[in-house]
């Protein structure tokens, strides 16, 4: 599939990208040849192939869930390198 300096530039613009002159032209050839390989997908043979999401059947693992034991307030805190009445203190972010 030809791919044109233009569709390069259009392409540049709709993904808001700023190219270099010497970009252009390594990526419209990078374009043509990923275009014309996935264009010559359409030539394979596919009746009777499902449809599918995934290139093998697969399965979520599951797990039970389970309730584990946190840090206390004071664990949580220890390593704190400020603190205030048992809560974090950090700098202030809005004025």
């Amino acid at each position: 599939m030809e791919v044109t300096r233009e569709d390069v530039l259009r392409c540049a613009r709709l993904t808001d990208l700023s190219l270099r002159e010497d970009e252009i032209e390594p990526l419209r050839r990078d374009m043509e040849q990923l275009l014309s390989h996935a264009e010559s997908l359409n030539t394979l043979n596919l009746e009777g192939v499902e449809p599918t999401t995934h290139g093998r059947a697969i399965s979520l693992l599951r797990r039970a869930d389970r309730i584990l034991p946190g840090f206390s307030q004071q664990e949580a805190l220890m390593n704190a390198p400020d603190q205030d009445r048992g809560y974090f203190r950090v700098p202030k972010m809005i004025g």
